[in-house]
């Protein structure tokens, strides 16, 4: 596939990358692993044993999980590493 400028298999590793960087954003959203802790891991108020219950693996309480859901990460464009406007930036 002729891709311009670049390299024989530019392409697919671009589109590689893309997925494996998407996989990666997605496997850290999965939730929390493990076992429960008594006391919030920010401000050491203690889980409600309903929580805990609910969500295997919680490190947070509601407030502080709640505080942290609000933040949103920045996340660039799907093949954004080929992009030529990213070159022309």
């Amino acid at each position: 596939m002729a891709g311009g400028w670049t390299r024989d298999g530019a392409v697919s590793e671009q589109i590689e990358a893309s997925i494996n960087d998407e996989l990666s954003r997605l496997k850290a959203r999965r939730g929390p692993v493990g076992e429960s802790l008594t006391h919030c891991a920010e401000c050491e108020e203690p889980i409600p044993e309903a929580r805990r219950a609910a969500i295997p693996g919680v490190k947070l309480c509601i407030e502080c999980q709640q505080e942290r859901d609000g933040v949103r990460q920045a996340r660039g464009g799907i093949n954004r590493r080929g992009s030529k406007d990213s070159q022309l930036k």
